[in-house]
């Protein structure tokens, strides 16, 4: 029985370290461009302070998208041994509030409060909730090793599982920031129409986005690829 309970703490321990054995702090680089045309650059940072995250992503449009300001993700929240757990995001387009979408999660109470021109709604909070800023950095603390993956995540206006499919491993990638192994996933949401998304995940470096890929409803092709990485 001794030996069980020690076994079972020993496993434990495993499993918080693989979480908090990440990088605590990371920032890449994206060049995005529109179906081929580039219009804007991407600045992600991660930051670990003790148990706490911050995770922002800047998009700074070039030419005429520059017009619409700069597009700010926030999500905030704690490292636990079940990987990133948001306590707060929020998204916003140049100085447009009406444009601006808020979610809080109430781990405690099970409640997701989401807020967006449309009004405040509350549902039950899922276990494992992402938010779209955070899910990627989850895949940081817990490779994805199945060959199909599935995650929880509001976009602050919405929550619903999206699954994501392996479709190639130890792929060569060349890109302008060097040369990685990937690994690529591509949407395999049972109801994912439109909005979908393809990762090139860096396995050698975090499993860090290194490509995506956005398909959007209306058929533009919306391609992100890295400049530039640097992890602590």
């Amino acid at each position: 029985m001794k030996i069980a309970i020690n076994l079972a703490f020993f496993l434990l321990f495993l499993i918080a370290d693989s979480a908090f054995a990440a990088p605590k702090h990371v920032v890449l680089t994206y060049q995005a461009t529109r179906n081929g045309k580039p219009f804007a650059k991407v600045t992600e940072t991660f930051k670990q302070s003790g148990d706490q995250y911050v995770i922002e992503s800047v998009t700074e449009g070039v030419g005429l998208a520059a017009l619409f300001g700069k597009r700010i993700l926030k999500s905030q929240g704690v490292v636990t041994s079940e990987g990133l757990q948001p306590k707060h995001f929020e998204q916003h387009q140049g100085d447009n509030e009406k444009k601006a979408i808020y979610a809080d999660f109430d781990w405690a109470g099970n409640e997701l409060s989401m807020k967006s021109k449309t009004g405040v709604t509350t549902e039950p909070l899922v276990k494992g909730l992402q938010d779209v800023s955070s899910f990627p950095y989850q895949w940081m603390l817990f490779p994805p090793k199945d060959e199909v993956v599935s995650l929880p995540i509001t976009t602050g206006k919405k929550q619903r599982v999206y699954s994501y499919k392996t479709v190639e491993r130890d792929l060569t990638l060349t890109l302008e920031s060097g040369q990685f192994k990937s690994l690529h996933l591509i949407n395999a949401s049972e109801n994912g129409g439109g909005n979908e998304k393809e990762f090139w995940l860096a396995v050698e470096h975090y499993y860090l986005p290194i490509r995506i890929i956005i398909r959007e409803e209306n058929g533009t092709l919306i391609e992100q690829t890295l400049t530039s990485i640097n992890v602590e």
